[in-house]
């Protein structure tokens, strides 16, 4: 997100007259469902508009809840074989398995929450259309359904939320059969014996730990010689050695520059070092283009970058101050948990209301402490600062570790490698970072974030009593083994 946009102080105040709606937001995925319900709650008028013909947008339908899906039904499966449950064995034939044979239950998750979604906005009153917005002016907007019917709306006020989705160069010859993008490789017919991943962001990384967890033997490529950066530097160690262990290839540094299908189950992706690699399927997961091309912004001004993404101020505001954006079109963190909070305050800022000298006062307080969770097998989460960040900026800080296996939990479970890493202030003892690897981390983070959040030390994990058995309980056990540091 940039802050380059200058913040336009001027606020949306009794547009019923002028306009149908008080807030038109455009996209039902996470951001829109949130800024549309923020601004339902303020007695606003306000018109949801969806592209697709469910609600949900692409995080319900083809990226965060199929994936995890995914995920999940991979670690049950990977579990039944390698989980130390002595006399329990379990075979299963997954060269018979197809995506779909594993995302069953997909159908019954996705149409929840999509149900879901819908019940919350008609709660509010809120109007929905599916149809592709285009706008016509700077407040008119124009729906056109799949039948070809057309309707024009206008509003006061515009959220775009309308997300990404994968890249697809040129160079790639995407078929939906042997190369795939993150959003097709949901329908793959059967699980290859090998495949080539390119791209280790973190949707790479996620895709190629499920599939190595499968048995599949994994090639990961990517042009940077090191990979996820905003990760604590030993936990991302970690995170590779699983990998690694789990029969994962991984070649950086290395641009590929064209992918080729000599012959059925055999792709070939070329690089630009010479080196060829061969697999059964090859997965192209190297970023994600905001969906505004068809937006119509030229109509109005608006411009995006190469990617297709927007820049906005710190209220979220483009250069249209009556027009926001918000989630995956912004870009990074292009988180769902991040994108549900940025509608939020979007929303708050377009009817903020003002105090009796006249100042605008925000209505919900800005993002604190944001926790992020990479869904790769293990799992990673991490909130606050990373060593590295405080070596740079010279805090003196120290660690506290606690590992799965030192847990009575973890023994139950069956899952021991897994840790905790607790940063604190040398002198105050304030914990300034907390970085999980292992199963359910994700779940786990929002205890630290908590004590982040409200400048608490190490000393509530201390002195305060944990269940037993937990996996909570590594959070005592990394605060006093960083407090014996000292």
């Amino acid at each position: 997100m940039s802050t380059q946009i200058e913040t336009v102080t001027s606020t949306v105040t009794s547009p019923a007259t002028q306009y149908d709606y008080d807030l038109i937001v455009i996209g039902s995925g996470p951001a829109g469902e949130k800024a549309a319900i923020q601004a339902a709650k303020l007695d606003k008028r306000v018109a949801v508009i969806e592209r697709g013909s469910q609600l949900g947008g692409a995080c319900t339908h083809t990226g965060t809840l199929p994936s995890k899906t995914l995920r999940e039904a991979v670690l049950f499966i990977s579990s039944l074989e390698q989980r130390t449950f002595p006399g329990i064995q379990y075979a299963v034939k997954k060269h018979r398995l197809g995506v779909q044979d594993l995302l069953r239950y997909k159908t019954t998750v996705v149409q929840a929450q999509a149900d879901a979604t819908r019940r919350k906005l008609d709660r509010n009153d809120i109007d929905t259309f599916h149809g592709q917005a285009t706008f016509v002016d700077a407040h008119r907007i124009t729906i056109e359904s799949s039948d070809g019917s057309r309707r024009t709306c206008s509003a006061a006020a515009v959220v775009l939320a309308v997300g990404s989705r994968p890249s697809r160069p040129a160079s790639i010859p995407f078929d939906d059969r042997f190369v795939f993008d993150t959003d097709s490789v949901l329908f793959m017919e059967r699980i290859p014996r090998t495949l080539a991943v390119i791209g280790a962001g973190v949707v790479g990384c996620e895709y190629a730990s499920i599939f190595a967890s499968l048995g599949v033997k994994v090639t990961l490529l990517d042009t940077r010689p090191n990979i996820l950066d905003f990760i604590d530097e030993e936990l991302k160690q970690r995170l590779l050695y699983r990998m690694l262990n789990a029969g994962v290839v991984m070649h950086f540094g290395e641009e590929v520059t064209a992918v080729t299908v000599p012959e059925p189950d055999r792709v070939e992706a070329h690089c630009a070092s010479g080196k060829i690699v061969t697999a059964e399927r090859v997965l192209h997961a190297a970023g994600r283009v905001g969906n505004t091309d068809q937006l119509g912004l030229q109509a109005i001004g608006l411009a995006t970058d190469s990617r297709g993404l927007l820049n906005v101020n710190e209220h979220f505001q483009t250069s249209l101050p009556h027009i926001y954006a918000v989630g995956d079109v912004i870009g990074f963190p292009a988180l769902a948990a991040t994108a549900m909070h940025q509608g939020r305050l979007a929303a708050a800022h377009v009817f903020r209301r003002t105090n009796g000298r006249g100042d605008s006062k925000a209505i919900l307080s800005p993002l604190g402490p944001l926790p992020f969770g990479i869904y790769t097998i293990p799992e990673v989460s991490m909130v606050g600062a990373t060593e590295e960040e405080l070596i740079k900026d010279k805090v003196p800080y120290e660690i506290g570790h606690a590992y799965y296996r030192e847990t009575a939990r973890a023994h139950i479970m069956g899952e021991t490698d897994g840790m905790v890493k607790l940063i604190f202030h040398r002198e105050t003892l304030q914990l300034l970072g907390v970085h999980i690897i292992g199963e359910r981390a994700s779940e786990l983070i929002h205890i630290g974030q908590a004590v982040i959040a409200y400048g608490g030390s190490i000393e509530y994990f201390i002195d305060n009593v944990v269940n037993y058995p937990t996996l909570s309980e590594a959070y005592k056990v990394a605060a006093l083994n960083g407090y014996n540091r000292l």
